[in-house]
C-alpha cells in the first residue's frame, strides 16, 4: 500500500472506534439493538454552526447513554475526546452543494458534514447493520474483529516472507560491498525490497489500529519482524544516493514512498530515485560510502560513523584505514579505532562466508 494513500486523519478517527474504546462499545450496543445513528465527534464552533434544534446535554459519555439517545432520530454531538455527550437529537445542515456518493439521507448528511468540517462523522445503517466512519472525504466501513484479524494474520505471513528475502538481499549486498563489486542493480533491488517490506508493515499497522485492544499480539509480531528494517532502508539510501542541490536522504525516501506499486517494481525507477545511472545499464559499478556496515558495529554512535565516512569517503577506504588513521577522526580514540577495525573484519568474514558457503 503506497504511503500516499495513508490518511493520518482517518487513522486517528479509527482509534476512537477501535475495540476496547468506550465509543466502540456504544456503537456495538446500537447495532445489537438494530438501530441507526449519526454521530459527530467534536463540539467546536464549526460543528455547532451546522446544528439546528436538538437538546443541549453536556453529560458524561457512557455506552449506555449513547445507545439510549440513538432511539431519537437526530444526530448526536460528542466532545472531541469522546468523554462527554454535548447534544442529542440534532438536525445537521451541511452545505447541500457538496457532492456525495451516498444514497440514504443519514449517510448523505454524514459524508457532507465530514467534507465540510474537520471532525470524524460516524453513520450506522439500521437496515444493513454497518458502521461507517467518514473523515475528510474518505469513508471506512468497520468490519467484524474476526475478519480483520484474519487479514492481519495473512499480511503478517506475507511480511515474514518478504522480510526473509530482504535479509538475504541485504546480506548479499554486504558481501559485495566488502569485495567492492556492487552494481546499480544490487542497490536498487535492496532498497526496493526494504520499501516493499515497509509498505506491508504500514498496512498491518492500520489493522492494528482498527483492532484496538484485540491487536496486541499482532503488534508484537510486527515489531519483532520490523526490527532494524527502517534503519536499513535509510542507510541503503544514505550509502548510495547521488548528492545534488537540495537532495538529501529524507527527500529520497519521501520520493520513494510516493512511487506507485507498479513503478516500485521496476528497479530502474528505484535507481533513478537515488540518482544512480539507469540508462547506462543496471550492471554499472557503484561504491558504498559505508554507513550501513559501520552502523552494524556494536556501540558505535551514528555521529561517529558519519565522521568516519566524512573523513574517508568510501567504504573500501575505511576498510584499508589503519588504527592510527582512524584515531585522527573526531570522536574516535584508540580503543574505538580498534573496535572499528575488529568489527569490520568480523563483518567482512561473516558476510563472505554467508555468500559463498
Amino acid at each position: 500500500m503506497p504511503s500516499a494513500s495513508r490518511s493520518e486523519a482517518m487513522l486517528s478517527a479509527l482509534r476512537l472506534v477501535a475495540p476496547g474504546r468506550p465509543l466502540r462499545e456504544g456503537l456495538d450496543r446500537i447495532l445489537q439493538a438494530k438501530m441507526g445513528a449519526l454521530i459527530v465527534v467534536g463540539d467546536g464552533p464549526e460543528v455547532l454552526s451546522l446544528c439546528s434544534g436538538g437538546f443541549l446535554l453536556d453529560a458524561e459519555f457512557t455506552p449506555q447513554r449513547l445507545s439510549e439517545l440513538a432511539k431519537m432520530d437526530g444526530a448526536m454531538i460528542l466532545s472531541s475526546d469522546c468523554t462527554r455527550i454535548a447534544r442529542a437529537n440534532v438536525h445537521l445542515v451541511p452545505d447541500p452543494n457538496i457532492q456525495t456518493s451516498e444514497t440514504g439521507t443519514r449517510h448523505r448528511t454524514a459524508e457532507r458534514v465530514a467534507k465540510q468540517i474537520e471532525a470524524p462523522v460516524i453513520s450506522i445503517s439500521e437496515e444493513l447493520s454497518l458502521v461507517a466512519v467518514h473523515r475528510r472525504g474518505q469513508k471506512r466501513t468497520l468490519e467484524p474483529v474476526g475478519r480483520v484479524l484474519t487479514r492481519a494474520d495473512q499480511a503478517l505471513q506475507i511480511l515474514e516472507r518478504y522480510k526473509a528475502r530482504l535479509d538475504s538481499v541485504s546480506g548479499a549486498l554486504s558481501a559485495l560491498e566488502i569485495e567492492d563489486l556492487v552494481t546499480v542493480r544490487d542497490v536498487a533491488t535492496a532498497l526496493q525490497r526494504a520499501e516493499m517490506v515497509r509498505r506491508i508493515a504500514e498496512e498491518i499497522e492500520e489493522y492494528v489500529i482498527e483492532l484496538g485492544a484485540e491487536g496486541r499480539l499482532i503488534l508484537l509480531q510486527l515489531e519483532e519482524l520490523m526490527g532494524g528494517v527502517e534503519d536499513d532502508r535509510r542507510l541503503f539510501a544514505k550509502d548510495y544516493f547521488v548528492e545534488s542541490d537540495g537532495a538529501d536522504v529524507h527527500l529520497v525516501l519521501g520520493v520513494l514512498a510516493q512511487l506507485d506499486t507498479e513503478t516500485l517494481l521496476d528497479v530502474r525507477e528505484v535507481a533513478e530515485v537515488l540518482g544512480l545511472p539507469r540508462d547506462t545499464g543496471l550492471d554499472t559499478a557503484v561504491q558504498a560510502r559505508g554507513y550501513r556496515l559501520l552502523h552494524r558495529i556494536p556501540r558505535l554512535p551514528e555521529i561517529v560513523a558519519d565522521n568516519v565516512v566524512d573523513r574517508f569517503g568510501l567504504l573500501h577506504k575505511v576498510l584499508r584505514a589503519s588504527v592510527p588513521d582512524l584515531v585522527e577522526v573526531e570522536g574516535v580514540g584508540e580503543a574505538r579505532a580498534r573496535s572499528i577495525k575488529d568489527g569490520l573484519a568480523r563483518l567482512a568474514e561473516s558476510s563472505i562466508l554467508e555468500r559463498y558457503v
